[in-house]
């Protein structure tokens, strides 16, 4: 990633001029990509292609204005964390559903060591709700994050389990992996009528104060402890949803893959 689009990346998510991958910019960063980009899988109920190249990432969530899942979001993430410096292990996790566990390469996560050499941190912007801040890695500890109490437990075959207020969210392994190793997988998640996310579509983003997302039809709106949820009648109302709360401006309304 040169600088022209590390300047460009950083603009997306609302960071002007210089940025550093040690401790303080690492959160920053990871603050920033979680309030400013969301996740979503829009994509996948517009029939459009799913590209994991550098050139194609930055094309759609730089350029476009656009989010995505996982595979895109920490697969651009990670290659903006090594243009400031940063050491990172792409990771693959399976995630826990309703106490059974995904296929291999269900997820990905990064594992970064910081341009001043703090660390090893989790750092994951492609899970939809989780930690705002990176985790500590090698932490066995309760950790403290404003998106709840987490904690890494080491499980049998040297792989981590993390855990969010006591429940399960996915199993990492430790060892490294390229990008290119989780396109079987990117794709199976993008054309299986077993995967959740061609089951309906989901938007969402990190708030000051909450979340904002919209599932199908819905809008929903937390914070302060409290839940707003309000129908999206008409395709307009559709639209003007995506536009306003996640800059998104679409030509139709995702539907089902199947439609």
């Amino acid at each position: 990633m040169d600088d022209q689009a590390v300047a460009s990346y950083l603009r997306r998510i609302g960071l002007d001029g210089p940025a550093t991958a040690d401790l303080a910019g690492l959160s920053s960063l990871h603050r920033a990509h979680l309030l400013t980009v969301p996740f979503e899988n829009l994509s996948i109920h517009l029939d459009e292609p799913i590209s994991l190249t550098e050139a194609d990432l930055l094309a759609k969530v730089v350029t476009r204005n656009r989010g995505g899942f996982c595979y895109e979001l920490n697969g651009l993430f990670a290659l903006l964390l090594e243009a400031l410096g940063a050491r990172v292990r792409r990771v693959a996790a399976r995630v826990y559903e309703q106490d059974r566990l995904g296929p291999p390469f269900d997820h990905l996560a990064l594992v970064v060591t910081g341009a001043d050499g703090s660390g090893p941190w989790l750092a994951d912007v492609g899970f939809g709700s989780h930690s705002v801040c990176p985790l500590r890695f090698d932490e066995r500890g309760e950790q403290p994050d404003p998106g709840g109490l987490f904690e890494l437990v080491d499980v049998e075959h040297g792989d981590v389990e993390v855990r969010r207020d006591g429940k399960p969210q996915y199993l990492v392994e430790r060892r490294e992996r390229s990008l290119a190793e989780f396109r079987p997988t990117c794709w199976w998640q993008a054309t299986s009528p077993e995967s959740h996310f061609t089951a309906g579509t989901i938007c969402s983003r990190l708030t000051p104060d909450g979340r904002v997302s919209i599932s199908g039809r819905t809008l929903i709106r937390t914070g302060d402890g409290s839940r707003v949820e309000e129908q999206l009648v008409t395709d307009g109302a559709v639209l003007a949803a995506y536009r306003e709360h996640f800059g998104i401006n679409l030509e139709r309304v995702p539907e089902r893959a199947s439609t």
